[in-house]
This record gives C-alpha cells, structure tokens and sequence, in this order.
C-alpha cells in the first residue's frame, strides 16, 4: 500500500462531466484508446465537476502568463479496467526494453519490473478505500500547447519511464535546453496549482484535486491539517 492510499475517502457525489472542448485541447485519437483500452461509451475527457470548475481556473491563470496557450488534456477519468489494460501493456513493454522474453522471467525479475511500473501506474483495484487516482475523476494528465496550437516541450514524454518525468529533473541543469524544459513544467504548475491542485511527485504532467494523493500531499505540506479526499471510484457499471 502506498501511504497515500491511507487518506479517508468520504464521497461527496458529484457527477462526470466532460471538459469543455471550446476552451481546452484533447490529444486525439486518445492514446489509450487507440491501443485498445477498454472505454466502451465512456469518453476519457471527463472528470468530476468541481475538478472541471478548477481546470477554468487554471487556464484563466494560464492566459496571464503566457497569452494564447491552452491546456491540453491528454487523459482524465480512467475506469479501472482501463487502469489494468495499461498496467499490463506498460509491463510487456518494460520487459521488451529491458530484451526480456516475459514467458521465462524469474519471479524477481518479474516483481521488480512491476515495482517500475508501479511507480508511475497505480495498482488497479477495485477496493473502494484504495481507488487508482484517475478512477476518481479527479485526476488528470496534461501538458501545454502555445498560440501556434504546438506542444510545448517538456523535455520528457508523457507517460515516459524514467527519471526525466519527475517534476523537477531539469531544475539544476546548466544547459539552455532542459532549462526551457524546467521553466514549461513550472508554467504548468503554476497554472495548475492556482486553482487548488497538486501535482504527483514523480510525474510532472499528473495533477489532481480532491482525490487521496492530494490529501495526502496537502498533509505532508500542512501536517498540522486534516485533509480528507472528497472523491473516490466512480462507479460506472
């Protein structure tokens, strides 16, 4: 169990409601659609309506720092069986890179791979005190575009496996590249967290609000605080 997983849960109810697409930019086709994740009629540009009340915020924020960028949301409310789709494709190309064969993996070799990808996918599971964070809708993967409708250049790709996605891999970097890299994500951030979310610790492009993780960031930042999550798994069956 990851200590986040510990933060109380007390359901608020909120609906689904889908991300404005007049304001924001979606990556389509969706990544894991197109892959063949198992959405069935659920669209994966929906989150909860508060979460989409504070994404207005963030790109009014947005407007003031860099005029004509948008947000651009790569992947919100995630139902658990796409949760393991991914979970398990992310895990044969794991073992692909590393020049594995996954019929004869040894049971350690097996266990640390998914100790890899379990640092950046949560465990799908259907416990409702320990929902995937995207379950919730009220997480949600983004990046941004300029006023040219370009993606600006975080300096890693989302979803990448690596040491490069945490938030602040480029900040002490002398080279003019990854310092542009740093300043994108910060812009990000900046935007994001002014209207109340919190990024994951080791994903720069993940934010969330209301969810475990950000109670329990918000604990960690504000110990003498009680935060509680206000969303759990949305149940969609």
């Amino acid at each position: 169990m990851k200590p986040y997983q510990r933060m109380t849960i007390a359901e608020c109810n909120e609906s689904l409601v889908e991300i404005p697409s007049e304001v924001f930019a979606f990556v389509l086709p969706h990544p894991y659609e197109k892959l063949g994740a198992p959405y069935a009629d659920k669209s994966p540009f929906f989150v909860r309506e508060g979460v989409r009340d504070r994404l207005l915020v963030a790109h009014e924020t947005l407007q003031k720092i860099c005029p004509g960028w948008k947000i651009q949301i790569f992947d919100a409310f995630r139902p658990v069986a796409v949760q393991q789709y991914m979970v398990d494709y992310t895990f044969v190309e794991v073992v692909k890179e590393k020049g594995f064969n996954s019929e004869t993996l040894t049971e350690t070799q097996r266990e640390e791979i998914l100790q890899e990808v379990y640092q950046f996918w949560a465990m799908p599971n259907l416990n409702p005190k320990t929902p995937p964070p995207h379950s919730t809708g009220a997480a949600i993967d983004v990046t941004l575009i300029d006023e040219t409708g370009a993606i600006v250049d975080m300096g890693s790709l989302i979803d990448e496996i690596s040491p490069r996605s945490f938030p602040n891999h480029f900040a002490e970097s002398s080279n003019f590249a990854e310092q542009r890299y740093h300043e994108h994500r910060m812009i990000l951030d900046r935007a994001m967290s002014s209207a109340g979310f919190k990024r994951h610790w080791n994903e720069w492009w993940h934010f969330s609000y209301g969810d475990q993780v950000w109670a329990w960031i918000m604990t960690q930042e504000n110990p003498s605080q009680i935060f509680i999550a206000q969303y759990g798994r949305v149940h969609i069956d």
